[in-house]
């Protein structure tokens, strides 16, 4: 089995470039605007499917210009659309993207018909997830959803991954559901509690998380790279070195999500899984856009 399968959302990303974020109040002008596919879910089955994966997608979109949109970016690269249901009673979701001259952002989702994903829509898409090597998924979707599709997974022997974005309460009971925690640094401070900024702090959190049931925590660090724990071993890989290159980190925390499902399927060990995370992720940053910019198997084997 190496298929990857994953739940998610897709939103139309609406894109804004200055030179700040605008604070509560505050009006600027903009430098330009793009439109362009995303939604945690989606953009990590792009950025598996580009980098060489067979890769099934669970969701929901509507009837609608946006959902043509999806369509077409999963018949360009690749990706298993058979279990994504069109709605006729809810418009695909959209995402707010804001991105400063430093490449950082803030970003405010609407999950349209994604939102009323159900345990039947899962039910229906279980052959997907019980064939695959893999199984990823985030928080976007309706948490029951999300929860539902993990237990399969794990009653199936499915590697599991969750991307706990955007970070929210998870009941105890699912922890022991979850083989890959992969928080960001402000998602990991969510569930422990204090601020995650450095590799010690990534250690720190790390222990937390571990005590708390979780199998591998892997917590990413932006331009400081990626830190791995479970109660065997522990260590920090560093980030590609982008100095200069970096216009876009929108989507870069789903390109290590994406990649890390591929390596894992493909049997890598979980320090070259977690180097090919982050060159997926370098090189998402480098081009502006979410599911545009991930990377080809090709541009990610050329660094590696």
């Amino acid at each position: 089995m190496k298929n990857i399968s994953i739940l998610g959302i897709f939103v139309a990303d609406l894109v804004f470039f200055g030179e700040t974020i605008p604070i509560t109040g505050e009006t600027i002008i903009g430098e330009k605007f793009d439109i362009g596919a995303g939604g945690k879910g989606s953009n990590q089955a792009v950025a598996a499917a580009k980098a060489g994966a067979k890769t099934f997608f669970i969701s929901r979109i509507g009837d609608d210009q946006f959902g043509t949109m999806a369509k077409k970016i999963y018949d360009e690269v690749g990706v298993d659309y058979s279990k994504v249901l069109i709605s006729k009673e809810h418009s695909t979701g959209a995402a707010g993207i804001l991105v400063n001259n430093k490449g950082q952002n803030a970003i405010n989702v609407v999950p349209g018909a994604a939102a009323a994903l159900t345990a039947d829509d899962i039910d229906a898409a279980s052959n997907v997830i019980i064939e695959s090597s893999i199984f990823l998924t985030q928080l976007e979707a309706p948490k029951d959803v999300v929860y539902y599709a993990l237990k399969i997974a794990k009653e199936n022997n499915v590697a599991t991954i969750l991307n706990p974005a955007p970070a929210s309460k998870i009941d105890e009971n699912i922890l022991t559901l979850i083989d890959y925690f992969t928080p960001n640094e402000i998602e990991a401070s969510f569930y422990v509690n204090h601020k995650v900024e450095n590799e010690e702090d990534a250690k720190k959190a790390s222990k937390k998380l571990l005590q708390m049931g979780i199998n591998n925590v892997i917590i990413t660090l932006g331009d400081k790279g990626a830190y791995f724990a479970n109660n065997e071993e522990s260590f920090h890989i560093n980030a590609l070195n982008l100095e200069g290159k970096v216009v876009d980190t929108t989507g870069a925390g789903d390109a290590f999500n994406g990649g890390l499902a591929v390596a894992l399927t493909e049997g890598k060990n979980i320090k070259d899984s977690i180097t090919f995370a982050n060159v997926t992720a370098g090189l998402s940053t480098t081009k502006i856009g979410t599911a545009k910019s991930m990377p080809l198997r090709s541009e990610i084997d050329n660094l590696l």
